[in-house]
């Protein structure tokens, strides 16, 4: 049997002809049986892609070869081409969409401007530092809320945000400026999301801003759980989501009887993208049900086409790239 595998990565770096990198990257996949996602800028790459071992060796090694791409840092995981439901290549003017493109600048060293990175080991010596000191690290989620809801870093400020962009928001707000002159440790999937976040934190009048190396990923890899990270994580394949041991918190809730969980459901639409926890006792109702979204959808237009049963199994919804992680992340 052929051993598969996938890999999740990204690259700040200065791009000065995205549309022929758009080309290359998936010509090469092609080639390679590769399936996942890829989104290119001016800005960089952000992937994550699936298939056989020796197909994955070879792709990481030719996207290295590529001057802007080269020290790129691939993380690698169980899973294959079947986790993704195709290959989707594609151009955009942000690798993350905060929807502030001309806010983020790069060099060949990265985003310009961003929070210090700090290696896991790095993070807990801060926070444990601090506390010596009578000082609070706090860890800021640099997620969807909804990701959130099954794994997070203790005690993590968490930002009431549905995509990326609406932390634009959330940070001109004034809900976190309290934070401003203390220690704040910002977190992702990847790491992709806080390279941008932190810049943008810093650039709004937050004075100590740190970026966890690596993202959660990296994290649980180091620590388990036996760190200051509790909980799953939320990841954009087919698994949906992933453990670091046997000893990880169920920290969901079903939305229908607050069970513990962190299995997250459709309602029966074929167009919904609204995802909620249900237990397995409860998985009835999604498969059944309209949520509240879709059914207000129906009402205001009975005609849609994206109203009605599947009439099969349905793959999670997969976001936009710019939403992983990477990363995730």
């Amino acid at each position: 049997m052929t051993e598969s595998r996938i890999v999740l990565y990204y690259k700040f770096a200065p791009v000065k002809d995205p549309e022929a990198v758009k080309l290359w990257q998936r010509a090469l996949c092609r080639e390679l049986g590769l399936k996942g996602r890829i989104i290119i800028s001016e800005h960089g790459i952000n992937g994550t892609v699936g298939g056989p071992m020796r197909a994955v060796k070879r792709y990481v090694k030719e996207t290295r070869s590529y001057r802007p791409f080269r020290g790129t840092e691939f993380k690698w995981s169980a899973g294959g081409a079947e986790d993704f439901p195709r290959l989707s290549v594609k151009v955009r003017p942000e690798l993350v969409a905060f929807g502030v493109p001309e806010q983020v600048k790069v060099n060949e060293d990265g985003v310009i401007g961003g929070g210090e990175h700090l290696k896991p080991e790095q993070v807990n010596q801060l926070v444990e530092t601090k506390k010596a000191e009578g000082v609070e690290v706090t860890f800021f989620d640099g997620r969807n809320a909804l990701e959130a809801q099954i794994g997070r870093f203790k005690n993590a400020v968490v930002p009431d945000t549905e995509t990326t962009r609406d932390f634009i928001a959330e940070l001109d707000s004034g809900k976190y400026d309290h934070l401003k002159d203390k220690p704040v440790v910002t977190y992702c999937t990847g790491g992709i999301r806080c390279e941008v976040l932190s810049a943008l934190m810093k650039d709004r009048g937050w004075q100590e801003v740190y970026q966890l190396d690596g993202g959660i990923v990296r994290y649980g890899e180091t620590y388990g759980d036996s760190g200051y990270w509790e909980g799953e994580l939320y990841v954009f394949d087919g698994r949906m989501n992933t453990r670091f041991s046997e000893e990880a918190k169920t920290l969901g809730e079903c939305v229908s009887c607050t069970a513990a969980t962190s299995t997250f459901h459709n309602c029966l639409d074929r167009g919904c993208s609204t995802l909620q926890l249900y237990c397995d006792d409860c998985a009835h109702i999604p498969a059944t049900q309209r949520c509240a979204t879709c059914a207000a959808r129906l009402v205001a237009n009975p005609e849609d086409p994206n109203s009605g049963n599947l009439g099969k199994v349905r793959r999670r919804p997969t976001p936009p790239l710019s939403e992983l992680p990477a990363g995730s992340r």
